[in-house]
């Protein structure tokens, strides 16, 4: 059995001021191909499909042309889609009548049946063979009754296997969205959306010992979770931030045979790469003469996008202008000026944290950089106190 695993489309994305519409179309094209030219029997798509709850009727026919594209060019491809927290659940799942033609299962909320969850809903058979656990991106009290979040998607996982075990289902895999511990985060990455707290923290131990593979969404950046090569996230396949500028999109390949499980990425083609001038924030007279150094050319949809990083000590009413001045001509799509303080030390957001580091910080640090980010001056004394009594209320 031939799988390809992919999730966080985030279909309808406005990129600061621009449509990716054209990038969408672009990696669609490519995937039919990809699942062509591989004989790929199972597409999994974990969450995020859409970027908000409420896509344009643009988005939603490009997902649906696609879904009939590629399932009439290959005939025996079955399809699972989740839902994930962009995702509106009951509008991803509202076409399933249709679906069922197509052989795509679309698992978008948790169902129930005499006020019990409905389990076998989310266990889905696979046409090659044994069955999927398709988890949608689970909110407080869509799984069993627990102490905490975390026990409670361990517990809905464990149910489901188990289920699936006694009706000798083999090989299992599953399908998940969250944010598991121990995985990687791009900081200063608000696309994906960790939770301050923990809901969001999940212990890798969810994915049980005999599920074969684990594809999960949520987080942008391909990659293993804790070290276990069969719990994956496959990443977006476009980035979907400058946080994740310098990461390689793919999607995952998994291959099922003979009670063994071998596992690659397939990289995608970047329709449209994201530039940062310069990679760490700069003096104004270090970033014009980095932009001078930018390809001279016409701008089209195949055109970089730009963030333009500044370092300075005080406000500039003539700092759009200089940078519009400078980039006349230049072959880039400016998408956004970042302003910093000189006397912010935290220097680059492109480095890696795991989520156990990351609920370390504390909100009122987590705001005043964001505040210096956006503004380039220090968080005022009377916001500061504003907000740290919000935060002991919200503790109480």
């Amino acid at each position: 059995m031939r799988i390809i695993h992919t999730a966080d489309w985030h279909i309808g994305q406005t990129f600061y001021t621009f449509s990716r519409a054209k990038e969408h179309e672009m990696f669609l094209e490519w995937l039919r191909n990809a699942i062509r030219e591989r004989g790929t029997d199972l597409l999994l798509i974990a969450g995020d499909v859409f970027d908000t709850p409420n896509p344009s009727a643009e988005a939603q026919r490009m997902l649906y042309r696609f879904l009939t594209q590629v399932t009439s060019e290959n005939k025996n491809l079955q399809i699972i889609i989740t839902a994930g927290n962009h995702d509106s659940a009951a509008r991803l799942e509202a076409p399933s009548p249709l679906f069922d033609a197509f052989n795509i299962y679309v698992s978008g909320v948790v169902h129930y049946v005499h006020e019990e969850i409905d389990f076998e809903r989310m266990i889905v058979p696979l046409n090659g063979g044994g069955c999927c656990l398709a988890v949608p991106y689970l909110r407080p009290g869509d799984y069993p009754e627990s102490d905490t979040h975390s026990e409670g998607v361990a517990k809905m996982y464990s149910t489901l296997f188990n289920k699936a075990k006694e009706m000798n289902y083999s090989p299992i895999i599953a399908m998940g969205h969250l944010q598991a511990s121990g995985a990687k985060v791009s900081v200063g990455d608000s696309t994906e959306h960790a939770i301050i707290g923990g809901l969001d923290g999940i212990d890798a131990g969810f994915a049980c010992d005999g599920i074969a593979y684990t594809a999960l969404g949520h987080l942008h950046k391909a990659q293993r979770v804790s070290h276990r090569e069969n719990i994956r996230y496959s990443g977006a396949p476009l980035p979907m931030s400058f946080a994740e500028s310098k990461n390689r999109q793919s999607v995952t390949e998994v291959i099922i045979e003979g009670g063994k499980c071998s596992i690659g990425e397939i990289h995608c083609p970047a329709p449209a790469s994201l530039i940062r001038v310069p990679e760490t924030p700069q003096d104004l007279e270090t970033v014009l003469r980095e932009i001078s150094q930018l390809r001279d050319g016409e701008t089209d949809d195949s055109s970089p996008y730009l963030q333009v990083r500044i370092k300075t000590d005080a406000p500039n009413p003539d700092l759009r202008f200089q940078i519009d001045s400078a980039l006349e001509g230049k072959a880039v799509r400016l998408a956004n000026i970042e302003v910093t303080s000189s006397n912010d030390k935290s220097g680059s957001d492109e480095k890696q944290m795991t989520y156990d580091e990351f609920k370390q910080l504390k909100p009122i640090d987590l705001m005043k950089d964001i505040f210096t980010k956006q503004t380039g001056h220090d968080l005022p004394e009377n916001l500061e106190q504003l907000l740290n009594g919000i935060i002991e209320e919200a503790q109480l």
